[in-house]
């Protein structure tokens, strides 16, 4: 609920245009100018064009990151804040800014539960890439990703993790801007990033966060410059909000691991609860593991937190939880047991290398736009959980003339072309070997 705060002198209240003015000309805005802009937001007093105008006078100026932490609080108590003091457990979420292939919070949500670590983890719009985390959970028949706010803390209370869709509840004037974001193109302000990715996890209820920040063509984030001043803003201001924090900043130039799809990808998510799958992904698994466990105060050192991820998963206690969760949320844990029960679809053919040479660059997007092509749905039904890619060449791979970059699975033949001109632009070969890009660029804490 909104938490209405008194100041303890009078506030005059500005002109929409005054404030829109100030921060125009690089001003700085006070806490009570913040909590006045929040709630004209929620309660529809500012006008839509003034909205705008503010939003774009904000990606060109910025805001300071006390500004930043005024903003993110407020918005943070625009709607209901989850009071999870009830469970002694510490609370930590993950965020990433999507990416492709990325299957990373599938894994470490039941990953972190099962070494002690509650996980109250909604899904954002701002957290996908093409396809979201619930697209693919959806290929699990009976998952059900919407719930009260209740059932949302039961569920947290007797299993430890929760992977839900984004509650309208919520820090409700983050989705206002978000739109208004959408609508002038202003998506990439760091500021409101920040505050949009800290007032809604903390108040569902997290007491520290690990952000993965993925820059590169199979992200919003192009440059790899910025995605470093995003991790250091989000991690900045959520001190200053004092919770700790912690991001990786990531690469996204290829697609994590071997598959993009939906059934495809949950296959190899459960790949990875067993402690198998592709080396990228394990990897990035083990390490974000290693920094939610270490923020949570489970394990105290480096050495501890490895070993407690490692052994979660070699264990099966990763996989048990999963389940766990699965089923808590309608899904059939027997396609989990025995993933073949997932569908397959009725044709595979292979996406055959132009000539000779080394896989040089990827881009990531298109191979994202392609399988969205072959799984789009007509309005209101969901992605075709069946087609995708798998066994995806990676960059720095040698192949020969007519060998397969990926195998391409597909259902409607009439889908094919449209989306085959999108997987093969995505490849360029190259006579010499590239070197492999670092999959963590940087570390921020």
């Amino acid at each position: 609920m909104r938490k209405k705060i008194i100041s303890p002198r009078k506030f005059v209240k500005p002109s929409f245009a005054y404030l829109i003015e100030k921060k125009r000309d690089g001003g700085e805005f006070n806490h009570d100018e913040i909590r006045f802009i929040v709630d004209s937001i929620i309660d529809k007093e500012m006008p839509q064009h003034q909205l705008a105008a503010l939003c774009m006078a904000i990606y060109f100026q910025g805001m300071s990151a006390q500004e930043t932490a005024m903003l993110s609080e407020e918005m943070m108590y625009s709607g209901e804040v989850i009071d999870l003091s009830r469970i002694t457990k510490p609370k930590i979420d993950k965020y990433s800014t999507g990416g492709v292939g990325d299957k990373t919070s599938l894994v470490l949500v039941p990953l972190a539960a099962a070494c002690g670590v509650v996980m109250p983890n909604m899904n954002g719009v701002d957290e996908e890439f093409v396809i979201s985390n619930l697209d693919k959970l959806s290929a699990i028949p009976g998952f059900n990703p919407k719930m009260s706010l209740d059932d949302f803390v039961e569920r947290l209370s007797t299993i430890g993790c929760v992977i839900a869709e984004q509650s309208d509840e919520i820090a409700p004037v983050d989705g206002i801007i978000y739109n208004m974001r959408q609508l002038t193109s202003t998506i990439p302000s760091l500021p409101l990033i920040t505050g949009s990715v800290l007032s809604r996890k903390l108040a569902q209820g997290a007491e520290g966060l690990v952000v993965d920040v993925k820059w590169g063509n199979g992200s919003f984030i192009k440059d790899v410059e910025q995605a470093k001043q995003l991790a250091r803003s989000i991690t900045r201001v959520g001190r200053s909000m004092k919770r700790r924090c912690v991001a990786l900043v990531t690469d996204m130039n290829q697609p994590l691991g071997d598959t993009v799809g939906t059934a495809l990808e949950i296959q190899e998510a459960i790949q990875l609860l067993k402690g198998q799958g592709p080396e990228d992904l394990q990897e990035l698994v083990l390490k974000l593991g290693m920094e939610i466990v270490r923020l949570a105060g489970v394990a105290g050192s480096t050495l501890s937190a490895k070993q407690t991820v490692q052994r979660a998963l070699k264990e099966g206690q990763a996989l048990d939880k999963f389940k766990e969760m699965i089923a808590s949320q309608g899904g059939k844990t027997d396609f989990i047991d025995d993933p073949d029960k997932f569908p397959k679809a009725k044709y595979v053919r292979k996406l055959p290398a132009p000539k000779r040479g080394y896989v040089h660059t990827i881009n990531a997007g298109m191979i994202a736009r392609g399988v969205q092509l072959l799984a789009q749905a007509s309005k209101g039904k969901k992605l075709d959980p069946a087609v995708g890619v798998s066994e995806i060449k990676k960059v720095g791979t040698q192949v020969k003339q007519g060998e397969p970059l990926m195998m391409i699975h597909y259902n409607d033949e009439s889908k094919l072309e449209s989306a085959l001109e999108y997987l093969r632009s995505a490849y360029r070969l190259a006579p010499k070997r590239p070197n492999p890009p670092e999959l963590v660029v940087e570390r921020v804490a």
